[in-house]
């Protein structure tokens, strides 16, 4: 079974990539938005800081040193005075195998700085995708509210008309100018924190444009097997750039630890120097060897790598920890939010049916005017209920796909080779 499943999988996740989703952001407004982040900015330039670092420790930390020095002698039992002058260069240079420990450093730093990139772009689509429903909700419920207005605006001039026409009391008046006068301040709350919303779309990401109306699409039920909720475990995990870049600060560090250990034998410093002495009477050539003698400074030094790859490696575990409960609990929100809005939509239609059987018994002179308004607002409140669970289930989905690297094509270059 599972042999059967993994490669529609793949294919189904492809397909999702590649689609272009009715209800979200076109994906050229999203990219341009997500890199234009600051977060994914910083990053960047983290980035290109590693890639110098890389060069620098693969220069190594020697350089070549000129030495000058000039000098008077004066002899005093010959009353004579000679000009002398010292020139000298001398480099220290790298033992054995600390070249390459140094390459392979600025190397894993470079990786890991691009998956810091990768992790940025997720964070900040994870915030985009977030503040994206935030203003659908919020836009969602204006037009919810707005037609109900419309609704008791047309009750109210019905019932208007029934009291003049001496068929119903004054009382009903009262209670549907109530009724109207809720509606549209509700309404009134619901474009506030409408716009409230879209501002911090425009401020956050400022290449988004939100259209004028939207419509939210229905939701689609996320594989609902054992098997099929696994393979987007695995897919989430494989794909989760903050387990990798844990992965990359344990390498990091043991190599560091491993650097400061082979630093306890210190680099020799090899030089050559030429002298001029007496006024030219006396040459002088010479080569010398310095090499420094590790002490308890060094020693400390590398227990001190060692003890700071250990914690790197346990910090490693805490984050494969939460990005395995955070996996699990991405996949149960897409089944759970799928399920909950297909019961309220349900409800909805339900109460739907009986604030509108109620609405043409009253209207018939049959019903009670008291018992329609209680269904109206019941209705009112599973409508409400309805369209913010669809919207939910819509996001919880695109979460999925957005942890599984399914929805929008942003991975860096580290993230494909992974």
């Amino acid at each position: 079974m599972k042999g059967g499943l993994l490669p529609i999988f793949w294919l189904l996740a492809a397909a999702a990539a590649a689609a272009d989703f009715p209800d979200l952001p076109p994906g050229a407004q999203v990219e341009r938005a997500l890199h234009e982040h600051p977060t994914v900015r910083a990053a960047e330039a983290g980035l290109r800081a590693e890639q110098a670092n890389r060069e620098r420790l693969e220069a190594g930390p020697h350089e070549f040193a000129l030495k000058l020095s000039g000098q008077q002698r004066r002899d005093r039992p010959l009353d004579a005075s000679y000009n002398e002058h010292e020139i000298g260069v001398e480099r220290a240079f790298r033992l054995p195998g600390k070249a390459a420990v140094d390459a392979e450093l600025g190397a894993v730093g470079v990786e890991q700085a691009r998956f810091m990139v990768g992790d940025a772009l997720h964070e900040s689509s994870r915030l985009l995708l977030k503040r994206w429903f935030d203003w659908q909700r919020e836009t969602v419920a204006a037009q919810e509210w707005q037609a109900q207005v419309v609704v008791l605006q047309r009750q109210q001039e019905v019932v208007a008309k029934r009291v003049g026409a001496g068929d119903a009391a004054r009382l009903e008046a009262l209670l549907a100018e109530a009724q109207l006068l809720q509606a549209q301040a509700q309404l009134a709350q619901a474009q506030t924190r409408r716009e409230h919303a879209a501002l911090a779309v425009s401020q956050d990401f400022p290449a988004v444009a939100l259209p004028t109306t939207i419509v939210p699409a229905d939701p689609q039920p996320p594989a609902n097997t054992t098997d099929a909720a696994e393979h987007w475990r695995e897919r989430i995990l494989a794909h989760s750039h903050e387990q990798r870049v844990a992965t990359l600060a344990t390498r990091r560090s043991r190599l560091a630890a491993q650097r400061l250990d082979a630093d306890r034998v210190a680099d020799p410093t090899v030089g050559l120097r030429a002298m001029s002495e007496r006024g030219g009477q006396e040459h002088i050539v010479g080569l010398q060897l310095t090499i420094p003698l590790g002490g308890a400074s060094r020693a400390a030094s590398a227990r001190a790598g060692v003890a700071e790859a250990d914690a790197a490696s346990a910090r490693e575990a805490l984050v494969r920890a939460r990005v395995e409960t955070e996996a699990r609990r991405t996949v149960a929100a897409a089944h759970g939010a799928y399920a909950q809005w297909q019961r309220l939509a349900e409800v909805a239609q339900r109460m739907a049916g009986n604030a509108h059987l109620l609405d043409k018994a009253w209207r018939l002179g049959e019903g009670q005017f008291g018992e329609l308004q209680t269904a109206r607002r019941q209705a009112i409140e599973a409508r409400l209920a309805e369209s913010q669970a669809r919207l939910d289930a819509n996001e919880a989905r695109y979460r999925l796909l957005l942890d599984a690297h399914a929805l929008w094509s942003l991975d860096d270059d580290a993230d494909h080779e992974h």
